[in-house]
C-alpha cells in the first residue's frame, strides 16, 4: 500500500464544553436540600433536576451515612471544560466537609459526586484509583461510567450497578439533549 504524500499528524484542539452533573446522596430531605443549595451557590443555577428517589442498590454508605438514603441528580446551566473536573471534585469534597460540620447526626450527611455528560459519554470523578480510572490531578481520577451507543446509555464492566440499571437514563438523556441544544 503506497501513501500519496506525508501522513498528517493529528493536531491538538480544545475539547467541546461538557454538561456538569452532580449526584447527591443524603439520608434526609433537609440534607439533600442543603447539598443542592451549596451546589447552586458554587456552580450556578441547575437547569435539570431529577426526581428524588430511594437509593437501594447497596449498603456501602450505611456506616457513614445511615439508612434510607435518597438520591437526586442536578445538571447545571453553565457548561464546563472537561479538564475542570478535578477542581470541581475538590470543591464538592470541601462542600461535603462543610455540610458534615453543620449536621452532626451522621459522619457524612451528604455525598456529592460530580461528573460530566458529553454527547458520547458520562464521566465521573473519584478520589479512588482503580485499573479503569485515569489520573487527572490533585489526587482526583476520572472514569468513563456510561457511553452512548445508538442513542442509548450503555454500561461498562466497572459501571456501578445503580448507573448500569437504567434508572438514571431519563435524567442523563435530558442532560445530553440540553447540552446539544446549548452547543448549537
Amino acid at each position: 500500500l503506497r501513501r500519496q504524500g506525508p501522513l498528517a499528524m493529528a493536531q491538538a484542539h480544545p475539547p467541546a464544553p461538557a454538561k456538569l452533573i452532580v449526584g447527591l446522596l443524603a439520608g434526609r430531605e433537609a440534607w439533600l436540600e442543603a447539598g443542592r443549595a451549596a451546589l447552586v451557590e458554587r456552580f450556578g443555577p441547575a437547569d435539570i433536576e431529577s426526581e428524588v428517589m430511594a437509593f437501594d442498590f447497596t449498603d456501602y454508605y450505611r456506616r457513614e451515612m445511615g439508612e434510607g438514603l435518597l438520591r437526586q441528580f442536578l445538571a447545571f446551566e453553565r457548561l464546563i471544560a472537561p479538564d475542570d473536573l478535578a477542581a470541581i471534585k475538590l470543591a464538592t469534597n470541601a462542600m461535603e466537609a462543610d455540610l458534615a460540620s453543620r449536621f452532626a447526626d451522621v459522619a457524612r450527611p451528604v455525598n456529592l459526586d460530580p461528573g460530566y455528560v458529553t454527547t458520547a459519554k458520562l464521566v465521573l470523578a473519584s478520589a479512588k484509583d482503580f485499573s479503569h480510572r485515569i489520573y487527572l490531578s490533585h489526587g482526583i481520577y476520572a472514569e468513563m461510567t456510561l457511553r452512548v451507543v445508538r442513542g442509548r446509555w450503555e454500561s461498562a464492566p466497572w459501571t456501578f450497578p445503580d448507573y448500569a440499571s437504567g434508572r438514571y437514563d431519563v435524567f442523563l438523556t435530558a442532560a445530553r439533549e440540553r447540552l446539544k441544544a446549548q452547543s448549537r
